[in-house]
């Protein structure tokens, strides 16, 4: 079966009922992994196909349109593929709006989970709440269950982890270059997405080439400048990878920029799709007194990435 991303529930396809989790997913980390997990081997167990239904934007920018510090750990692309890779067989991505917001709990499982998605079975987590202000809880969706003729399937915190795993947890993490933990937390690097445009060909004259990435979503929150050791993976293949995140001060730059120095590649690749997958946090930025000290340094850096990386 092809899997399907969908951004209209009336594309769907319901006929024999679906196995659902719902929620924003934010940066799919190793408790989302545990619902999901169960959500796809519920529906082999039924014989049925497994949806995430989740929200763009993310409700808190449109309950707080005010609130400009909240970022999101992972893009539409990057969550697709996270989940997509776990075996769900469909993704509906839902607009969330000031209007769907108001929506009671009775009406959104009434309106979205049974008349639009028919659904046989919903897996929620043990902290899940749904509908206007999040009023609506697992005593709710059971009530809703028995009125509408569907399941519930709640898994219990200690099935997700034993220590509390949040979006807001990974992102404080990765904000204070806590990257270890993040990724821990993630169970996988923290990824950024983009694409590769031309920059000033400052890294090609002092021979250490970078990819200059740009990222479309204004949202996406990108760790604090500095230089990480990882893994880039462009045109279906991966290498190991130094990548720098700041505004160049050796070279006297005030503008942030993201570029990765790829190892042991050197295709001009200008507007291909490139992932960074941030594995080890290596050292502040910092200015440099000479080009040779710079390049000196960055040296080291790669050695260091060959040492601490590994291909998957």
């Amino acid at each position: 079966m092809k899997q399907r991303l969908f951004y209209n529930p009336s594309e769907v396809p319901t006929t024999s009922g679906l196995i659902i989790t719902q929620g924003t997913f934010d940066g799919i980390h190793l408790g989302h992994k545990e619902v999901l997990q169960h959500v796809v081997s519920l529906a082999k167990e039924k014989n049925k196909c497994s949806l995430l239904l989740t929200f763009h934007p993310h409700p808190r920018l449109v309950i707080e349109p005010n609130n400009t510090e909240l970022q999101m750990l992972s893009s539409i692309q990057e969550k697709s593929a996270a989940v997509f890779a776990l075996g769900v067989d469909y993704i509906l991505v839902l607009p969330f709006t000031q209007e769907f917001s108001q929506k009671s709990p009775r009406d959104f499982v009434s309106e979205v989970l049974v008349n639009q998605l028919h659904v046989d079975t919903i897996v929620i987590g043990y902290d899940h709440r749904f509908g206007k202000d999040r009023s609506g809880g697992f005593d709710d969706l059971l009530a809703l269950a028995k009125e509408y003729q569907f399941t519930v399937h709640e898994i219990p915190a200690s099935a997700i982890y034993e220590i509390a795993i949040s979006s807001s947890r990974i992102r404080k993490a990765l904000q204070n270059k806590h990257l270890n933990e993040a990724n821990e937390l993630l169970g996988r690097p923290y990824t950024l997405t983009g694409t590769i445009i031309e920059g000033k060909h400052i890294g090609r004259s002092i021979g250490f080439p970078t990819a200059n990435l740009l990222i479309d979503d204004p949202y996406k929150l990108i760790p604090p400048n500095g230089v990480y050791a990882g893994t880039s993976t462009i045109q279906n293949k991966t290498y190991k990878m130094v990548c720098n995140i700041g505004v160049r001060p050796t070279f006297k730059g005030s503008i942030r920029s993201i570029e990765a120095h790829i190892l042991n590649f050197d295709n001009i690749i200008y507007a291909e799709t490139i992932q960074l997958h941030l594995v080890q946090y290596l050292r502040n930025e910092q200015e440099f007194d000479s080009i040779e000290s710079l390049k000196s340094q960055l040296v080291l850096d790669a050695k260091q990435a060959q040492i601490l990386v590994s291909l998957p």
